[in-house]
This record gives structure tokens, C-alpha cells and sequence, in this order.
């Protein structure tokens, strides 16, 4: 008799009731691109703290910075790509909120989450020699290459750790029951190294769909999950706002400036834009952004 694969639907707030303080979260997307911001307000909103958080950053990494729920941040940028800088983040860096900061290269990161996507304690790379990355991580170590070069002498190279989470949070635009996700826009990212790298991972969609539905209308390549590799699965439409979900919806621009004046601006602006977007349940968030937006019209 065949089994059917597990139903992982769950809620957001399901999701972050089974994380802990002091975890590893890694979070997918990249700047202000197709980030799980459903799951990102629902920790901004726990009571989690102590967390180390690992992340291509965008606003993510802003809002967890202003919630003082980082102790530790690994990452390669911060930005809001048309906000060239994240205020949040900004602000933190400049007060010195976050109590460790690793930065490395694009590259280096990469290949982090690959070892730990391998269950490898580090892979060799060339990125970051001769940087001010090895020079700001001292603790990072080069190794040198068992193996003779072109010109016969050995290479040296970094050794970058393992990127090991507890947890991946991520955002795709369809998912069936079971945890296999398909995204639709012009880049996958990273998601499915984040998800690999993790012991545990959350899958955030626009839709659940059947799995038939899946590839409908789109090639099998672009189903970048396996359910084999996912823990739960949380329909959220309009998840990833305000960053892009392309073709679902793109960046909220008008939205994305709203949030960066008030994180740069005064502590009062920033309680009138908790207390109107923040405060509530991700519904009241919704239902809040669309209150804005007529505003505006």
C-alpha cells in the first residue's frame, strides 16, 4: 500500500513558535528581493532574542536589527537595491547594536552555504584573498592546495566554514502541500542552498497549488524545493512585500520609501510606523498596506 507524502501546511505563527532564542536562522532572497516578510514580521513580533542571523540582507536584516533580535549577523550586503543603504541597519551598525558582525564576500558566503549544504566543515575558495575581508576576519584561515599548479607550485586558498543554520526561512511563489516549491521570476537566489544548509526549513508561497499544478505553466527547472528538503510550507499572499515576487507583484517602491524614512528619521516616526504596519498580525499588516495605498491614489 503507497503513502501519500506529509501535508506540511502550517501558519506563520506556527512556524515561529517551533524557533528558539539563540538560534541560527538563515533567510532567503536577496536585498529587497522576494524575502519571506511574513515570517520576518512574526519574529520581529515574538519575544526570540539572541538570534544569528545569516542573510543576503535587505530589510529582513533592518528589521530584526531594530528589534535588538540579532547578537550575531553574517552576511555580504544590507541594502533596499533603489534605498541604497537600510536605515535600520544603518543606524545599528553606527550605534553598535549588533554584538558581532561577520562580512564577507559575495563569493565567500556562497560558498559557505555550500559547505554546509555538503555537511563539509569548509570548501576552498579564491575570493576574498588579498581583501580587507581577511584582514576585518582574522579568525579566517587559507589552506594550500594538495595539489601542484600550472605553473608547479601549490595554491593557496580560503577556507571558508561551513554556513550552518538551525533554520532557513524562505519565499517562493508556488509550493504544493508536501514542501516542493517553484519559483517564477528571473532568479532563484539562494533559496535552495539556505534550505540544504539547514536542519530545518520554512517555505513561504504566493499558493499552494496540487503538484501537477507546479509545472502547468512553467518548465519542471524552475521547481527549486524538494519536498525532501522542506519542513513546513505557509500560504501567504502578498508574503514577500514589500520586496519584489516577480511576476506575483513587483517591489513596493512607494511602500519601501514609507518604511526607509521612518527608520531613518526620528524614534517617533518609527513608533507611528510600528504602530500603524507592525503592531498587529501579518492580517493587519495587509489590510494596513491597503489602507495606504488608497490613501495615495
Amino acid at each position: 500500500m503507497s503513502r501519500r507524502p506529509r501535508d506540511k501546511r502550517m501558519s506563520v505563527d506556527e512556524v515561529v513558535a517551533g524557533l528558539e532564542s539563540g538560534m541560527t536562522v538563515g533567510i532567503g532572497g536577496w536585498g529587497s528581493r522576494r524575502k519571506p516578510m511574513a515570517l520576518v514580521r512574526a519574529l520581529y513580533r515574538s519575544d526570540l532574542t539572541d538570534l544569528t542571523v545569516v542573510s543576503w540582507g535587505g530589510a529582513d536584516v533592518g528589521l530584526l536589527a531594530r528589534a535588538g533580535k540579532i547578537r550575531k549577523l553574517v552576511f555580504a550586503f544590507v541594502s533596499l537595491d533603489s534605498v541604497p543603504l537600510e536605515p535600520s541597519f544603518q543606524r545599528a551598525r553606527q550605534e553598535g547594536t549588533i554584538p558581532e558582525v561577520v562580512e564577507l564576500d559575495e563569493g565567500m558566503f556562497q560558498t559557505g552555504l555550500r559547505a554546509a549544504a555538503q555537511r563539509l566543515p569548509f570548501l576552498p575558495t579564491r575570493a576574498g584573498l588579498g581583501s580587507d575581508v581577511m584582514v576585518n576576519n582574522p579568525w579566517l584561515r587559507t589552506v594550500t592546495s594538495p595539489y601542484d599548479g600550472p605553473d608547479g607550485v601549490p595554491e593557496e586558498l580560503v577556507a571558508v566554514p561551513a554556513l550552518r543554520l538551525d533554520v532557513a526561512l524562505v519565499h517562493l511563489n508556488r509550493a504544493d502541500a508536501h514542501g516542493n516549491a517553484a519559483y517564477l521570476g528571473p532568479d532563484p537566489y539562494f533559496d535552495d542552498l539556505f534550505c540544504l544548509a539547514a536542519d530545518r526549513a520554512y517555505v513561504s508561497v504566493e499558493q499552494v497549488v496540487d503538484t501537477a499544478g507546479l509545472t502547468v505553466d512553467t518548465a519542471v527547472q524552475r521547481v527549486l524545493l524538494s519536498r525532501m528538503m522542506v519542513d513546513g510550507v505557509v500560504e501567504t499572499p502578498h508574503g514577500a512585500h514589500f520586496t519584489t515576487c516577480t511576476p506575483d507583484y513587483e517591489r513596493d517602491e512607494r511602500f519601501q520609501k514609507a518604511y526607509a524614512a521612518a527608520a531613518g528619521g526620528t524614534e517617533e516616526a518609527w513608533r507611528a510606523f510600528h504602530d500603524r504596519f507592525l503592531a498587529g498580525d501579518e492580517d493587519d499588516y495587509q489590510a494596513a498596506v491597503r489602507a495606504f495605498h488608497e490613501e495615495q491614489s
